[in-house]
């Protein structure tokens, strides 16, 4: 890291962490409206002194080099590489371990607290030391979010559990694994996006509940990461008018400064959630936004439209008194002591044999096991019939190809795949023909909906009445299977948090009585 005497613009640039494309090539870029070209970005990196990057796309091995590639044209200034590994880097670059959602473990801590809380360790050493393998330091995760709301259509399985404590210990356990590792760990996204009916990266949730219930459920999980050492928390875009009537928490210094910096305690990083999402870009300009940010206590602004703009943005407020510069200087010096911890690594070719290890796989398939909900009545025998896949939406859809359990599995009894995506999911599907039902859901960003639609369910019921539904799998949220549940108690089930290759392949497994040996065997299968 030099030690030169960094200008104010240059210091502002230190906040700012731009979005990009894991993919090596432009032509790869799967959102050009926040992912620049190549020439952009590395203009950006040579000339603005950003403070780092935030990536998506790509295999653990494209990060690998992307990430040297990203570092060298940023020069001597040191990126932060970060990304939204919540379920593992296996999650966003293929080839890592990709873990199950973190509900997951909240299901296991039903039963045994320790052991998720030692899933939960595990998960977090894994993830923190194969993000370093591939040059990724800033690990947004994980989730302390308590999702309260079963109709939460964007943090869903994606927190630990519905009640702080099982949320609080699972994500101590994963900071604490993380930071075995020189790593950032994330707690998002505060104060708390778990009661929440809307996504924010649509629209502005608004958490309507007092003081006091902010303080006993939304809170303990951030108090908690806070004591484990988290490097930095990310705001929410939620409105809360018990604490700020009139600006989202990002945009409030009533909630960052006040709440989290005096209240808390918090010494580390706040970072923004992504800055071009519908929860802030729909209050005020994106210039605007930055500066406001920046005032509520922000130190990183994550992925502002441009960042160009961002900088002039805030430091035309220094020059103009609204922000001061001792203010800037604050963020500045949090961001270094970030990176004096992180060092300088870079991935080789050795560091990428530790992705995917056989003890990391072990543990994914621990995992999906113990947190599995699986009717009395199985296994089954199969017979020849349809393998009627349902997925959210099939052109965005990682876990599932012509070569996966979910399809190859059934195949070998001479079942017939049909893959249907939900919005061609209509009536001509009910089918008085032997089917194997197997529905892949769960709240994602941008989805708007984490469950089941009214003209959907009575699409599932007309499914259900026909008496030739031969077992059920439900792949995602605990939520939609209860219903399927509340439908029919008599068909043979099971449910997996994880929609992964290794998930289908466990549930398949457990679904059929499959022989010990000869040509039906499934060793073959991930």
């Amino acid at each position: 890291m030099s030690d030169r005497i960094l200008s104010l613009k240059e210091r502002i640039g230190q906040m700012i962490v731009v979005r990009a494309s894991g993919y090596l090539f432009d032509q790869q870029i799967r959102y050009p409206v926040w992912e620049p070209v190549n020439a952009t970005l590395k203009h950006w990196l040579e000339t603005l002194h950003l403070g780092g990057v935030i990536l998506l796309g790509g295999s653990a091995a494209e990060i690998a080099f992307r990430s040297q590639q990203l570092q060298s044209w940023s020069g001597d200034n040191p990126l932060l590489i970060a990304a939204d590994i919540e379920e593992g880097v296996g999650q966003r670059f293929s080839g890592a371990t990709w873990f199950p959602p973190p509900m997951a473990l909240g299901k296991i801590a039903e039963k045994s607290l320790t052991k998720a809380t030692e899933y939960a360790r595990e998960m977090g050493a894994i993830t923190a030391k194969e993000a370093l393998a591939i040059g990724i330091n800033w690990i947004l995760a994980p989730i302390v979010d308590v999702n309260n709301n079963p109709d939460n259509p964007v943090i869903n399985i994606r927190s630990f559990a519905e009640t702080p404590e099982i949320v609080a210990n699972l994500a101590q356990a994963f900071i604490l694994g993380a930071d075995s590792y020189p790593v950032l760990t994330t707690a998002k996204h505060f104060p708390g996006h778990g009661d929440t009916s809307n996504d924010s990266h649509l629209d502005l949730p608004i958490i309507n509940h007092d003081h006091h219930r902010l303080e006993a459920l939304e809170l303990p999980p951030f108090q908690a990461a806070i004591e484990s050492g988290v490097d930095s928390i990310m705001s929410g875009h939620l409105l809360i008018p018990a604490w700020d009537a009139e600006f989202p928490a990002t945009l409030s210094s009533k909630i960052l400064g006040e709440k989290l910096r005096q209240n808390l305690g918090f010494q580390g990083l706040i970072v923004t959630d992504a800055l071009i999402m519908g929860g802030v870009t729909k209050i005020a300009s994106a210039a605007a936004i930055a500066v406001r940010a920046v005032q509520a206590g922000a130190d990183i602004l994550l992925m502002p439209p441009d960042p160009i703009e961002a900088i002039e943005a805030v430091y035309s407020a220094v020059q103009a008194g609204t922000i001061s510069e001792a203010r800037i200087n604050d963020s500045w010096q949090r961001i270094q002591r970030a990176k004096e911890k992180l060092g300088q690594r870079q991935p080789s070719l050795e560091s990428l044999s530790s992705l995917a290890a056989p003890q990391a796989l072990e543990i994914v398939r621990d995992i999906l096991k113990d947190s599995q909900t699986v009717s009395a009545n199985l296994p089954i025998k199969a017979t020849q019939g349809r393998n009627l896949i349902i997925v959210d939406d099939l052109l965005n859809c990682d876990f599932l190809d012509r070569s996966c359990p979910a399809v190859t599995m059934p195949r070998q009894w001479g079942y017939q795949t049909q893959i249907i995506d939900r919005s061609t999911f209509n009536q001509s599907l009910v089918s008085p023909e032997t089917t194997l039902l197997q529905v892949f859901i769960r709240g994602n960003p941008f989805r708007g909906s984490a469950g089941l639609g009214e003209e959907t369910k009575a699409i599932y019921q007309a499914l259900l009445k026909t008496g030739q539904i031969q077992a059920l799998i439900i792949y995602g949220s605990p939520y939609v299977f209860q219903w399927f549940r509340q439908q029919s108690a008599e068909i043979p089930y099971l449910f997996s948090y994880g929609q992964q290759p290794s998930a289908q392949k466990i549930a398949l497994e457990t679904i059929f009585e499959w022989p010990t040996s000869g040509e039906n065997r499934t060793d073959t299968f991930l």
